[in-house]
């Protein structure tokens, strides 16, 4: 069974890069992006490729599959569009993204009530009262419109609600087939591994035999959550979403209020008032300590954003060699060239999707049993260079 699930992997790894360059293939002839006008539409420049991957990595309030143009010379957009919620002046307002007619230049109006918006860079701004048109200043900054509280279901998302769907789905049946069967069956054979491997490999030894049980269902959830989402963004689908800022803020946030609801008398007491350690050198370390704090979550969120970022630049940027080498190596040459970087770069990419996973889980269950870890400070009776050689030894 297993190895049939590899070779379904195997094969649908590469139907989704030879899927992925021939979209971008496509888009050569055909841009995605409405701000890329020259050539009808074409993206065949250094310049129009940055804007190509530069919009991809962003979010967008619809779900955009490609676009083209027919014989008429009339742009075709295929996809589906997801609900826009506002908080705005008039107060909640609702419609549907297909409003805007993929306009991101502030062209399009839509009228909500009293209350008239538009859409400028992927931001929605409401227009002042009695405003026909967004005027600019010099900056090209909105002059008569402000943002408004943007609750929309954008394609992170829809992207975020799918996979969180689909691992209801997926685990609620694995947790049944444990209380009826005791053993899984189908793919729930494939998923009880990983459920394992975290609780044996990430949890236990992080967290200690006694206190683990407590952090499963969030260092799963945080797992799973990240692995998914990784491998979905490996697909022709454009999902960015642990590639989005806001996402991985989110998910480190949740671990630091964990870490900070879980930590005990002595977390606390290592950070404010460190036991054994001369007076002086304890005022010193409390402002360490207290930067400790919040450099843990930051780290969490820097390493997953940049490191998911930076693989699909990579990916976007190998695709576009078949637009940029089609002079040099002709359409076939630049195409198999492409296909074959992309597709060893996607394979380095379904490890750096699981490797992701495994740091941001692990970092989070370290972090998480230094605060509920039990200290004996009977050590602390030694002397005073033993405490020093303590401290030395836990900062450097």
């Amino acid at each position: 069974m297993y190895r049939a699930y590899f070779k379904i992997a195997f094969f649908a790894l590469i139907f989704t890069a030879f899927a992925t360059a021939q979209a971008q293939e496509h888009n050569g002839d055909y841009a995605f992006d409405d701000e890329i006008e020259s050539d009808g539409g074409k993206v065949n420049t250094k310049e129009e490729i940055d804007s190509y991957i530069d919009h991809h990595l962003k979010d967008s309030h619809d779900f955009h599959l490609f676009s083209y143009s027919d014989d008429a010379g009339v742009r075709k957009h295929v996809g589906f569009s997801l609900p826009v919620i506002v908080w705005s002046s008039e107060g909640l307002k609702f419609f549907m993204s297909s409003r805007f007619h993929h306009d991101d230049d502030g062209k399009v109006l839509v009228k909500a009530g009293d209350a008239t918006f538009t859409k400028l860079h992927s931001k929605i701004y409401e227009l002042d009262s009695g405003a026909t048109a967004i005027n600019f200043d010099a900056d090209h900054h909105p002059t008569n419109a402000h943002r408004v509280f943007d609750m929309s279901i954008t394609k992170s998302v829809f992207g975020l609600l799918l996979i969180g769907l689909l691992m209801l789905l997926v685990f609620g049946a694995l947790a049944k087939q444990y209380k009826t069967k005791k053993i899984p069956t189908g793919f729930g054979r494939v998923l009880e591994p990983l459920v394992l491997y975290v609780r044996d490999e990430i949890a236990r030894p992080n967290i200690g035999e006694t206190k683990y049980r407590k952090f499963m269902g969030y260092l799963l959830t945080v797992f799973f959550l990240i692995w998914i989402s990784n491998l979905l963004g490996l697909t022709p689908f454009g999902f960015n979403i642990t590639g989005q800022i806001a996402v991985t803020v989110c998910l480190a946030l949740f671990t630091f209020i964990i870490v900070q609801f879980s930590g005990n008398k002595d977390y606390w007491m290592h950070i404010f008032w460190m036991p054994g350690v001369p007076v002086l050198m304890k005022i010193a370390l409390i402002p360490i300590e207290l930067i400790g704090l919040l450099t843990k979550p930051f780290s969490l969120l820097v390493r997953l954003f940049a490191n998911i970022t930076a693989g699909h630049v990579v990916v976007m940027g190998l695709i576009a060699l078949m637009i940029t080498l089609k002079a040099q190596f002709g359409i076939v040459g630049s195409t198999g060239l492409s296909i074959f970087l992309t597709l060893f770069l996607s394979v380095i990419e379904l490890l750096v999707a699981f490797l992701q996973a495994f740091i941001f889980t692990m970092l989070s269950a370290l972090f998480i049993g230094m605060a509920v870890a039990e200290h004996d400070h009977h050590e602390h009776a030694g002397t005073e260079e033993d405490d020093i050689d303590e401290v030395r030894e836990r900062f450097i």
